[in-house]
């Protein structure tokens, strides 16, 4: 089933999410029903809370990015071909490299893409849709595809990182959104 995304200005985007256990009711329909949601919504990756669950969990597609791209831009990213897995209860526990921009977008925030930094690499420990455990290296854009999901269960957006005056200069636009002044093709609950 298509869940609706909640839009900026919901509170459950602001607030930091809860462990959950293997028992979490109809955790396998949910985790299908955020797969259906995000490829329906063209999207790489979707946190529980954008979905109005606060709860730790996201998933993440990245193998998408790479079928998508030219030859000639294969080379740019250190992590082909990308990752297909569902994040449960995660924690990172390092960041490491040079912080890289790239131009980010999200589904709660549509119509908006600013340049953000990020470190290259992160080591994380989160459980798979089976509660098996992992500790694991991710570089590049899967890298930052995670740590972007990653911030939603943290209560942080991706405009967050933009500077002040930056941010300043959207809040027209970040109002609107909230309000349902924005079209996109994809279910969303607004805070009208």
């Amino acid at each position: 089933m298509i869940l609706p995304i909640v839009a900026y200005g919901a509170p459950v985007l602001r607030k930091v999410a809860g462990d959950i256990t293997k028992d979490y009711p109809e955790l396998d329909k949910f985790i299908a029903d955020m797969w259906e949601t995000m490829y329906y919504s063209n999207g790489v990756g979707l946190a529980a809370p954008q979905v109005n669950k606060d709860i730790r969990v996201f998933v993440v597609d990245t193998e998408q990015i790479f079928e998508n791209q030219e030859d000639d831009e294969k080379g740019k990213y250190a992590d082909e071909p990308g990752i297909k897995r569902v994040f449960i209860n995660p924690h990172i526990k390092t960041f490491d490299g040079e912080d890289w921009a790239y131009n980010e977008g999200c589904l709660s925030i549509p119509k908006i893409r600013e340049d953000v930094m990020r470190p290259e690499t992160i080591v994380m420990e989160y459980m798979d849709e089976n509660f098996q455990p992992h500790t694991e290296t991710f570089n590049g854009i899967t890298a930052r595809v995670i740590q972007h999901e990653y911030d939603h269960l943290e209560g942080k957006l991706f405009i967050d990182y933009l500077k002040p005056l930056r941010r300043k200069m959207l809040q027209g636009k970040l109002n609107d959104i909230s309000k349902g002044k924005v079209r996109v093709d994809y279910k969303m609950i607004f805070n009208k």
